[in-house]
């Protein structure tokens, strides 16, 4: 079966600071800072995409509509290869506080006014899946093969080849990964 070319409205992919061969990303997009994110090869990113941090995106990649990415510039994500994020999942990689011991982030409040925040980095390594409405909290690494279910809480980093599930995420089973290792060699990996 012949695939048919995509002719929806595209993200000018060239405000990015590095881009691969074979990317589509919608027109609807909010990418607030295009000259922090790379992004790789066989890449499909769906409307209402939002992402406000640094981001390394992989190859052979699908972001689902309306996927959450915040933390601002001083926070980043790395997204390895062969990884789907789908539905309205959420990366929240960067985040006041909200001690009590300054004033809520806010445009024009001075830093020394600010409460603590936390400025990091979420890391989905390869062959990751995020499933609809799962929140992946700041500092958290999604282990190789991980499987997020819907709507779970990830507060802490995965082990490898596993599925979790729930709020927070518990594992609940563990993940074949011959097939897919065997595949993703067939193309080059």
């Amino acid at each position: 079966m012949k695939s048919e070319k995509n002719n929806s409205p595209k993200y000018d992919a060239s405000l990015l600071k590095s881009v691969g061969d074979d990317v589509f990303i919608s027109a609807n997009v909010e990418i607030r800072r295009p000259h922090l994110v790379s992004a790789g090869n066989h890449i499909a990113i769906d409307s209402g995409f939002y992402l406000t941090t640094e981001a390394s995106i992989g190859d052979y990649i699908h972001i689902g509509p309306y996927v959450a990415i915040i933390g601002g510039a001083r926070s980043s994500i790395k997204i390895g290869n062969f990884i789907n994020l789908t539905l309205g999942s959420k990366f929240i990689c960067g985040s006041d506080s909200f001690s009590g011991n300054g004033l809520v982030t806010a445009p024009g409040i001075p830093e020394e006014l600010l409460n603590e925040r936390n400025f990091g980095a979420i890391t989905i390594k390869d062959f990751g899946v995020v499933c609809a409405g799962a929140i992946i909290m700041p500092g958290v690494t999604i282990a190789e093969g991980s499987v997020i279910g819907a709507n779970s809480l990830v507060t802490k980093s995965t082990e490898p080849w596993t599925i979790y599930f729930g709020n927070p995420a518990r594992p609940i089973k563990i993940r074949p990964k011959n097939k897919m290792i065997e595949y993703a060699k067939k193309l080059g990996y």
